[in-house]
C-alpha cells in the first residue's frame, strides 16, 4: 500500500512470557520470538527473488529454518536491525 508508514521499534521487554500482547488479528496471525544467534546463523538467512510481468525484479531477505518463515517487511525490518545490532557479523 503506498503512502503507508511504518515505525519499527526495538526494545528490551525483559521475559516474553510475562507480557499479554493482543495484536490486531487483522494484521497479525501470531506473535512469535526467535533468538539473535538463530537470525545470525547463515544457513537461517536467505533471499526471496521476484520478477514482474514487465521485467523488473527484486531481491527481499527472508529467514528460514525456524518453526516460522521471517518474510516481506518484517523480514526487510529485521536485516536491517540486525546491520545495526551487530556490524560486522551479519
Amino acid at each position: 500500500q503506498r503512502g503507508m508508514t511504518v515505525a519499527p521499534v526495538v526494545a528490551n521487554l525483559g521475559p516474553l512470557e510475562a507480557l499479554t500482547l493482543t495484536p490486531n488479528p487483522d494484521e497479525v496471525e501470531e506473535v512469535f520470538t526467535l533468538p539473535l544467534a538463530h537470525l545470525l546463523c547463515e544457513e537461517n538467512q536467505g533471499y526471496t527473488h521476484f520478477r514482474t510481468a514487465s521485467g523488473y525484479g527484486y531481491t527481499l531477505p527472508v529467514f528460514l529454518n525456524g518453526p516460522h518463515k521471517v518474510w516481506g517487511l518484517t523480514a526487510i525490518i529485521t536485516e536491517l536491525t540486525l546491520e545495526l545490532l551487530v556490524p560486522g557479523r551479519y
